[in-house]
């Protein structure tokens, strides 16, 4: 219960108690408001043009950037890009200098940045200070059957909306006595309300018409069961939308059987993790599919499945899909729209199994050297949707799932 105070007509001060933290949860965590799909981006500098923090990261991340400048160069994007390179070393300035232009841009464009094991269990991941900094709270990932990709499945289309900031990803882990560990999980009740607010109101808002809820609570009973009582109070405030749980690994084995029974589902952090990638590998694997990171304030836009690639870096053949449809979600955070849906369409187009000469195509599945996207290159794109001035160099051939 939280205390307001009212003010009445004779000027005295009366208390009132309200129950803010099962009303409005973003509240207690300082949001002035409800959490939207999409929240409000940066207003344009003079001349429309928009400046974005760009994190090439590491493997085939700098590669696959320069395939987005290229696009956003010949299709004349009014986006200017502020290069900042984050390696995995030990040394924490190119983070907090990452974190900096994020702030200072409010939009990035990121890279996959390595995890270097070898160092202290005190160094955190880059990836993750990047996402507790900025409070990007939110990991949204649309896992859709693309044109032209063979997969066992189709007609896949699924919202994943994971908790980005607590739960195994805390980094509170210690040794209590030698050979023993201890690795802390943590879940609160206002960052799962949170998260449980944004699904509904990202199923709302996308017209979609169920949300499962994912966890462990027949075993955490008190973690993953306060992340699904959270779940299922949000749930109430949304009759029109049908409310399920179901357990995580009964969740992957159904993935793998049915996905299409899955519309938007919502989970904790680590339970994330393998769902994204289980469902990227459902659509063709994880060069092809795009993922966001969403804060009150912030947005990175990044692959789903956070994979370096490092085997397959600078042998030009890493799949630039999943960056690429990156981009256009972040050009449609910005309100560019038809910029963003100029260069999506151009990027489906290709992958589809139409030839130039508009005969039927043989349908290829996706390999290390020839992925599902048929023929994708720079060139493709323009020759399909895009007007380039000058002619546009060839892209990348492909490289399926790492």
């Amino acid at each position: 219960m939280a205390l307001k105070v009212a003010t009445a007509a004779g000027g005295a001060a009366k208390a009132v108690l309200r129950p803010t933290l099962l009303c409005r949860p973003w509240e207690v965590l300082g949001a002035p408001r409800a959490p939207r799909r999409s929240f409000s981006p940066p207003s344009a500098k003079y001349g429309g043009r928009h400046t974005v923090t760009m994190i090439p990261g590491d493997g085939i991340g700098p590669e696959l950037m320069l395939h987005v400048k290229s696009v956003f160069r010949h299709a004349c994007v009014p986006v200017d890009f502020e290069e900042v390179h984050v390696s995995s070393s030990a040394d924490e300035e190119d983070i907090r200098n990452a974190i900096m232009a994020i702030r200072r841009n409010r939009v990035a464009l990121k890279g996959n940045i390595e995890t270097n094991h070898n160092l202290p269990p005190s160094h955190k991941s880059r990836n993750n200070i990047l996402r507790t900094s900025l409070d990007l709270y939110a990991n949204v990932i649309h896992c859709k059957s693309l044109p032209g990709v063979v997969t066992r499945h189709r007609d896949i289309d699924i919202l994943i909306v994971r908790e980005n900031t607590e739960g195994e990803y805390s980094s509170l882990e210690h040794e209590s006595v030698a050979g023993v560990v201890e690795s802390l999980k943590i879940i609160t009740k206002a960052k799962s309300l949170r998260i449980a607010e944004y699904a509904f109101k990202l199923a709302q808002e996308c017209g979609r018409k169920k949300v499962t809820a994912v966890h462990k609570a027949n075993i955490m009973k008190l973690g993953d069961g306060l992340f699904l009582q959270c779940c299922k109070e949000v749930a109430a405030g949304y009759p029109q939308i049908t409310f399920e749980n179901m357990i995580v690994d009964n969740t992957t084995m159904q993935l793998v059987s049915r996905p299409q029974q899955f519309d938007v589902m919502v989970m904790p952090n680590l339970y994330g993790n393998i769902v994204n990638n289980v469902c990227a590998g459902l659509v063709g694997g994880p060069g092809l599919v795009a993922g966001a990171n969403y804060g009150h304030v912030y947005a990175v836009f990044e692959t789903a499945t956070r994979n370096t690639g490092k085997s397959i870096a600078n042998k030009n053949v890493a799949n630039p899909t999943a960056t690429l449809l990156a981009s256009c979600m972040m050009l449609d955070h910005l309100k560019l729209h038809s910029y963003a849906t100029s260069i999506r369409k151009a990027v489906l187009a290709s992958m589809d199994n139409e030839n130039t000469s508009g005969a039927r195509a043989r349908r290829r599945k996706p390999s290390r050297t020839s992925s599902a996207t048929s023929a994708l290159s720079t060139a493709g794109l323009w020759r399909r949707r895009l007007s380039p001035p000058t002619p546009a160099p060839q892209l990348a051939r492909q490289a399926g799932p790492e």
